[in-house]
Parts: C-alpha cells; structure tokens; sequence
C-alpha cells in the first residue's frame, strides 16, 4: 500500500541523501555565565542541506525523475485546489465586506469612524477637485524632455510619532524563537527525509518480495503446464497406440478369414477342375472327337456344295423357262398382230 508523501518532499523531489540526522550542538557543561542562551549548529555546515548550481536542474536518474512528475503532478492538483478554495474564500470575504459596509455598526463611545488613505503620497481631500488649462508652443524638431516624476504638492499638516526607550522589539529576544522554528523546521525536513528513505527501503523489500513470489509462482505455472503438456502426449501416444491396435486386429481377423476361405475354397479342387474340364470335352474320346471335328464339318461341306450345284441348276432350268415362255409370248402377240392387220 503507497502511502501519502510529505508536503516537503516538493521541494527535495530530485534529492536522496542517507545521513543520520544530527541535532543542535548541545555544550558539555553549562555555562557558568547563566546567560541562558543556546548554541545551535550552522546549518551551513550541514551535509543533508543541497548544494549546486540553482540555475540549471540536477542530474536526476529515472525513478527520481518520475518521482519528481509525481510530485508536481500532485502539487499542481493541490495549487489548484488551493486556489479554488482561496478563490471561494476571496469572495465570501468579498461578500462579507460588503455587508459590513453595507451594515457597519455605530462607534464606540470615545471612538469614530474616518476614511484613511494609502496612497504613495498623501493628498488633502477636498469636494472640488482643481483644474487648470494650460497650452504650450515648442519647435517640432526638437526631442521631446522626459517626463517628470509627478511629486503632488503637498497639503495639510504633517504629523509625528514619538517612540520611546523599550518601544521597540529587542532582536536578541525577538530572534530566538524565530531561530527555534527554524532549527525545527530542520530537523522536522531531516526526520521527514529518514521516514522517506525508510519508506523507500521498505518499498524496495516489498518489490524484491513481490518480484520472489511472481517467480516462484511463474516457476510453479511452468511446472504445472509443462505436467499437463506430458500428460497430453501420454494421452495421445495411447490412443495412437490403441488407433494402430485395433488396425493389427483387423488385419489379422481379415488375413485370418481370407485364409479360412482359400481352405474351403481349395477344399476338392482338383475333383472339381477335372469335372468341369471333362464337361467341357478335354478328355473326351479320340474316335468321337475325329468324327465330331474332322468328319462332320467336311460332310456338312459337301452337302452344302451338292446342294449349291443343284440350286444352281434349278435357277438355269428356270431361266430356260422364263425364256422359252417369253419368246413363244412374243410369237403369239406377233401373229395376234398380223391377222389383226390384215
């Protein structure tokens, strides 16, 4: 959890020194004068006070640097704030004013109400105001005079304070408390200082503690992943070994049923192979296969060129006819005609 920094970390954004905080030189022994005054140490001489150029900015590395934005980040929202709220409080006061004055309340008795002035010089107030006209010629060539400072003639009547012995503030008394503060305020931007470099010290252990614990936790992630990652491979190497399992059993069922049935396929082969080829006449007998292949085709040939030659000779006789009959029609249709004509 980040904590809230100090107010007076704006002005040392840039600036880390780790020093023990020394206090105010305190004597040994008291002195027998009894003045009473204290000894403080010059802070002039003190190593925690910065020293360096104050017109160019310090060397500062990046945390400081970001630091530093930080800072200005939060003092510019807390100027801003400020001034907003200062801005409220102007015109409350504003509107307040403007009621007293609306409502100022009577006088004491003894005392009364009188306008002052706070003016560089003082002028006595009258109702009419003077005016005078006055005009003036000069060469234009010639330059112009400076202007005089205006000193207003003075008017009314001077008055004076008189300041007796002991009126006056005594600087030795007057200067301690205000050297107290001072020292104070030092120490006060010492100690803030040590609660800052603890705080940062402690934030430093809380980072290397944070930065430990992120690795141990990638470390375990790691492992984690890389148990799962073997687990899967362990899973896929089974299932391809059960996959490559079940493709041998097959085979082994299909190669044992193919041989099962080339058994009972060859099973009374040769009785089977000499049936078929005796019924398709490979051991038929010599005489009938010469008779079938050789006698009946020959015969069968020449029957068929004995019945071609009297084929033949039945369409020449019936040529013949044809003609014969063609010709004696001729002679008849011939004579029909002659004995026609005569």
């Amino acid at each position: 959890m980040q904590r809230q920094r100090p107010a007076a970390e704006a002005n040392s954004a840039a600036y880390t020194f780790q020093q023990p905080p020394q206090g105010f030189q305190q004597p040994q022994y008291r002195d027998p004068a009894g003045s009473g005054s204290r000894k403080y140490g010059n802070i002039m001489y003190d190593r925690r006070v910065y020293r360096g150029n104050t017109y160019a900015s310090p060397v500062m590395s990046t945390t400081a640097r970001s630091e530093q934005q930080t800072l200005q980040l939060q003092n510019s929202q807390r100027r801003k704030q400020a001034s907003q709220k200062a801005a409220s409080i102007k015109l409350r006061q504003q509107g307040e004013a403007a009621r007293r004055k609306l409502a100022t309340p009577e006088p004491v008795q003894g005392r009364q109400h009188i306008e002052i002035q706070t003016d560089e010089y003082l002028e006595e107030l009258t109702d009419a105001v003077e005016c005078a006209q006055q005009e003036t010629q000069t060469d234009p060539l010639m330059d112009r005079p400076p202007t005089p400072k205006f000193v207003p003639q003075k008017t009314g009547k001077d008055a004076e304070t008189q300041i007796n012995e002991g009126d006056l503030f005594k600087f030795d008394d007057a200067v301690e408390p205000i050297l107290e503060v001072m020292v104070g305020k030092t120490m006060e931007q010492a100690i803030l200082e040590v609660m800052q470099e603890e705080e940062l010290e402690m934030l430093r252990e809380q980072q290397l503690e944070f930065e430990q614990r992120r690795k141990e936790e990638l470390l375990e992630a790691q492992r984690l992943e890389a148990t799962e990652m073997r687990k899967f491979e362990e899973k896929e190497r089974r299932k391809k070994q059960e996959v490559e399992r079940i493709k041998r059993e097959k085979e082994t069922r299909e190669k044992l049923q193919a041989r099962q049935f080339a058994k009972s396929y060859m099973t009374n082969l040769e009785n089977r192979v000499f049936s078929r080829l005796e019924d398709e006449g490979w051991f038929a007998d010599r005489v009938l296969n010469e008779v079938e292949l050789d006698f009946y085709p020959w015969l069968m040939d020449q029957v068929d060129a004995e019945l071609n030659k009297k084929k033949k000779a039945r369409e020449l006789v019936d040529d013949l006819i044809r003609q014969v009959v063609r010709n004696n029609a001729t002679r008849v249709e011939q004579s029909y005609g002659l004995q026609h004509n005569a």
